[in-house]
């Protein structure tokens, strides 16, 4: 007698938020590469057809990974900004809460930051790298106005500054600095970053 092949019904509230939550747990206990849409529709208990329903292939949940790292990255460094303390305190507790969630999220700080994406997202990710570096650019064009930092293009400065951050990031996923040691140095980088290394004479 024959039997119709067996699926998982389709029950969850949010597969969505399911799958993505699957896949962000696949990203960082096993690579980019052990991802698929098969597998997880397997792990989430939902019919291998189901995830098609939100990504259309796996480069779209890549991009909808990265787009959620972005919002929480976003709402991390928000969360610790205070217009009304002092330049060089301020930015250390942005730059603090941007290495925190680099090195709580080393693999998917990697995938936010690849230069693969569907171009129908690109937009998107712009929008949202923006967004988690809104406090930062604001601080900047601030202290500028006021007269703390020199003069110059405010998106430049912060891109510098930036690219300085990710590459503590950098070095503490690659193994080659502890990770509370690089927070513990947070103040140390942007003092210097503010101040530079020259000596001060006089």
């Amino acid at each position: 007698m024959l039997t119709m092949p067996e699926h998982r019904p389709y029950h969850h509230g949010d597969l969505r938020a399911a799958l993505l939550a699957g896949a962000e747990e696949t990203l960082r206990d096993k690579g980019v590469t052990a991802l698929s849409l098969r597998e997880l529709a397997r792990t989430t208990g939902v019919s291998h057809a189901a995830p098609t329903r939100h990504f259309k292939d796996k480069q779209a949940l890549l991009d909808a990974l990265a787009l959620t790292g972005f919002q929480r990255m976003t709402q991390a460094v928000h969360g610790a900004d205070d217009p009304s303390l002092p330049l060089e305190t301020r930015l250390t507790a942005l730059a603090r809460a941007y290495l925190r969630f680099a090195v709580d999220n080393a693999a998917l700080l990697e995938l936010m930051y690849a230069r693969k994406h569907d171009p129908d997202i690109s937009e998107q990710l712009a929008a949202a790298v923006a967004a988690a570096m809104t406090p930062f650019l604001d601080l900047i064009t601030g202290a500028q106005a006021r007269g703390e930092i020199v003069p110059g293009d405010p998106e430049r400065i912060t891109l510098l500054a930036g690219a300085a951050l990710h590459g503590v990031a950098a070095f503490v996923a690659g193994g080659h600095l502890p990770a509370e040691s690089a927070l513990d140095s947070v103040g140390e980088l942007v003092h210097h970053l503010l101040h530079g290394l020259t000596p001060r004479r006089g």
